[in-house]
C-alpha cells in the first residue's frame, strides 16, 4: 500500500518550491514567538513546518540564514521623504522603532545580533545585510546632497552607520519606545554636529 501524501511536505529540489518555503518561514517566525531565541533551533523549526531537515538546509546553509531572511520577510519600515533631511531622519527612526516594537522583527534582529557574536556564518550574513541598509539608507543622505541641503563631500554611509547606531543600541536595550522629541534631539546633534561655535578649541 502506498504511502499517502503529505501536503505539507511537497518534493523539494534544488529550488524552492514556494509554498515548501512559506510554510518552513512561517514555522520559524512561531518558533521564534513561542519559543525565544533560546528555543529556536533548525530542529524545532522543522517539526513545525513537517519539513525535513536537509530541506531547509538546502535553501538557508545556516541558522542565520534562516533568521535573516524572517527578519527581512517582516520588515516594512517605510522611508520618508519630505524634502527635509531632520525631517526625513526623525520620520524613519520613528517607523523603525514602531515596526521592532509592535511586531515580532525586533525580537527577530536582537536574536540574529545575538547570534553574530560566536557564529562566523551568521556574523557574515549580518554585515552582508548590515551593507545593503547602509546604502538604502544612505538614499536619505544623497536626497539633501541633491537638494544642497548639506556639504558635498559629505558620505553618506557613515551617516547611514551613525544613525543605526542609535537605531541598534536602542533595539538592544529593548528602548524602543523613545519619545520623538529624544529622537529628534539626536537628529539635530547629528546634522548640526557639537563642536562650540566661536569658541576656544
Amino acid at each position: 500500500m502506498g504511502e499517502i501524501a503529505d501536503p505539507a511536505r511537497k518534493s523539494i529540489g534544488a529550488r524552492r518550491n514556494p509554498d515548501s518555503a512559506d510554510a518552513i518561514l512561517e514555522a520559524a517566525e512561531a518558533v521564534l514567538i513561542e519559543a525565544g531565541y533560546a528555543g529556536f533551533s533548525i530542529e524545532a523549526v522543522a517539526r513545525r513546518a513537517r519539513a525535513g531537515k536537509p530541506t531547509i538546509y538546502r535553501w538557508w546553509p545556516s541558522k542565520a540564514a534562516l533568521l535573516l531572511e524572517v527578519y527581512q520577510r517582516q520588515k516594512r519600515v517605510d522611508i520618508p521623504d519630505t524634502e527635509s533631511l531632520e525631517e526625513d531622519l526623525v520620520g524613519f527612526l520613528i517607523n523603525l522603532f514602531t515596526h521592532w516594537r509592535e511586531t515580532s522583527s525586533g525580537s527577530v534582529f536582537r536574536s540574529l545580533i545575538a547570534e553574530a557574536q560566536s557564529d562566523e556564518t551568521a556574523a557574515a550574513a549580518l554585515a552582508g545585510y548590515a551593507g545593503g541598509r547602509r546604502s538604502h539608507t544612505g538614499q536619505i543622505i544623497e536626497r539633501a546632497k541633491a537638494r544642497g541641503e548639506i556639504a558635498g563631500d559629505i558620505d553618506p554611509a557613515v551617516v547611514a552607520d551613525l544613525v543605526a547606531s542609535y537605531a541598534w543600541r536602542h533595539l538592544l536595550i529593548n528602548r524602543l519606545d523613545e519619545p520623538e522629541a529624544a529622537i529628534r534631539k539626536m537628529v539635530r546633534y547629528l546634522l548640526q554636529g557639537i563642536e562650540a561655535r566661536g569658541g576656544q578649541r
